[in-house]
């Protein structure tokens, strides 16, 4: 199975005359539009960096990756990598059957050949790869809420790579990687794994790993799907070129990795141990809590801060990459440099600057010293980080219908903008379904893509600075949990629960909206025939009942400028 690492690895893609003729009966074949961790997953099929998969997962090769971490055919890999559809897209699919794999725009990336369509037990599957199910878990999450409930599985054949039009240069596929290892005659070549900016203690990291492996470097940053929240890939990449000149440059190369991370903790690192051995590395940096997703539902991490060097070590010689380990990299201030943590005396001062008060520093404008990061990096921070008070947020009111949502809401409307500076928009649940939603109707289904499109269009406006306010019953704590994750990337989402009863709703019910609904005139009617799911923790609970619009809006103010989100600049 282990490649030397300047030899050629095998590709999914056929010949260009072969592409062209799949091209052409790709028109005749069911078309499935790839989902962004799909459009991941099949460019390292195709490109060798998923070897030795030949497609995506099999029920058997599942089961074994599940139970053992095993392909069927015997193959160490930890990962499912799993082709998701929707219930309708399965059901005109059948095993023997060919069909399209296109990316967002319809374009034709590869043809699958599906042997194998099953229903997985997702339950299991979080418990097996993740540790548990549980939902504090952006994977566990995904795999509940996002993914669909089939899984096929079988073949491709590879016709063309998805396409990026970013940092185009710093993308190589493995071969282009291990051509370039040739071309330099490096034969032990470290990589170092990240999704963050490049700081002065990862830059000592790398320094030290690349002198004990006695290895060239390889700094390989996934640029697919991280954590929800983690910085943008774009501003990442620029400060990863901003302090390159740092480094060594014929000892040096700096490559984008387009990787969809699972947040794994053991078994991720296990997964990028194989996915680097494929790209031509020898050796690997694993660190503390690596791929770690945080804190699970009790407060707790969910994995051990060096269970994932422990799971690697146990496999390092089936991986085929020898693991550089390190423990967590610390600045001592009589000392003036970096150094492990289990170096450092108990008389000695160690400076901090953790990821949360990096965040507020920027937010605030507040120094950054120089001993925790390159001033180049610093300044593309703040170039995508303003000021708090400057940046781009989302108001989500939701409760049931008569609670009072879209009266406050417009009280805020009016209020926000009095105060100025950004442009605020209205989203109200009735008038997103006349101008974007009235083809829809009200079953769970269609409530669902209501409201994510009206999350959609939030964190557009969120992105680009604005204030989007928005109104409606959102009655279900998955789909409002999708809405945050969607904003949660650009800018703040403050959930305000509209805490009115379902008694007082009726009396104010100026439609007849409740007596339709007890008079079963109208099905599935939130707070009568179905459910509305309580928020849990919003970041604000407005009671009505008692209380007048200006007061619930200045309760709304408050809480914004509580979290810096308006005030002085």
């Amino acid at each position: 199975m282990t490649q030397p690492n300047h030899a050629p690895i095998r590709e999914l893609y056929v010949s260009p005359e072969a592409a062209e003729t799949l091209k052409a009966d790709a028109g005749r074949m069911p078309s499935w539009d790839l989902t962004p961790r799909q459009a991941c997953d099949l460019e390292l099929l195709m490109n060798g960096g998923f070897f030795p998969l030949r497609g995506f997962m099999t029920q058997a090769d599942y089961d074994g990756v599940l139970d053992d971490m095993r392909l069927s055919a015997g193959y160490l890999w930890p990962m499912p990598i799993t082709l998701d559809v929707s219930h309708d897209f399965a059901d005109g699919v059948e095993p023997g059957q060919d069909i399209a794999l296109r990316d967002a725009e319809g374009v034709v990336l590869a043809i699958m050949s599906v042997t194998d369509k099953f229903s997985p037990d997702k339950s299991r599957e979080a418990v097996q790869v993740y540790g548990a199910d549980d939902q504090a878990h952006p994977s566990v999450h995904y795999l509940h809420h996002v993914a669909g409930p089939v899984y096929l599985g079988g073949p491709i054949k590879g016709i063309q790579p998805p396409m990026h039009y970013d940092f185009r240069g710093r993308r190589d596929s493995p071969n282009e990687l291990r051509a370039h290892f040739r071309k330099m005659g490096w034969r032990r070549v470290v990589a170092f794994q990240t999704r963050n900016p490049l700081h002065r203690a990862h830059q000592e990291l790398t320094f030290r790993a690349a002198r004990e492996a006695q290895a060239n470097l390889l700094i390989h940053p996934v640029v697919g799907m991280t954590k929800p929240g983690d910085v943008d890939h774009f501003t990442r990449v620029r400060c990863y070129e901003a302090v390159l000149d740092k480094y060594p440059h014929a000892t040096t190369h700096l490559s984008l990795l387009n990787l969809a991370m699972r947040m794994a903790g053991p078994r991720e690192a296990v997964w990028h141990g194989i996915i680097r051995r494929n790209h031509g590395l020898t050796h690997m940096i694993v660190g503390r809590d690596h791929a770690g997703p945080g804190k699970n539902s009790k407060g707790q991490d969910f994995y051990g801060p060096y269970e994932a060097q422990d799971l690697f070590r146990q496999h390092q010689d089936e991986i085929g990459v020898e693991m550089v380990d390190f423990q967590h990299m610390v600045y001592v201030q009589e000392r003036a440099q970096y150094h492990p943590e289990s170096e450092v005396s108990a008389d000695e001062t160690v400076l901090t600057i953790s990821g949360t008060e990096l965040r507020r520093r920027l937010r605030e404008g507040l120094d950054i010293p120089e001993w925790f990061s390159f001033p180049e990096v610093v300044e593309q921070l703040r170039r995508t980080s303003p000021a708090r008070s400057r940046q781009g947020f989302t108001v989500f009111f939701t409760g049931l219908s008569g609670s009072g949502k879209s009266t406050i809401a417009n009280a805020l409307l009016v209020k926000l903008m009095e105060l100025g500076g950004r442009p605020v928009t209205l989203l109200d649940g009735d008038v997103v379904r006349k101008h974007l939603s009235s083809e829809l109707g009200f079953s769970k289904e269609h409530r669902d893509i209501n409201i994510k499109r009206i999350g959609y269009v939030a964190s557009e406006i969120t992105k680009n600075g604005g204030i989007a306010i928005c109104a409606p019953i959102a009655p279900y704590a998955a789909t409002r949990r999708a809405v945050r994750d969607m904003i949660e990337d650009h800018g703040a989402f403050i959930e305000v629960h509209v805490a009115t009863s379902v008694e007082e709703c009726e009396r104010r019910d100026r439609k007849g909206l409740y007596a339709l609904a007890r008079a079963g005139k109208i099905a599935e009617f939130t707070g009568i025939s179905d459910p509305y799911e309580v928020p849990e923790a919003p970041e604000l609970r407005i009671q009505t009942e008692g209380y007048d619009v200006d007061y619930a809006a200045q309760q709304v103010l408050l809480k914004l400028e509580q979290m810096g989100l308006i005030g002085a600049d």
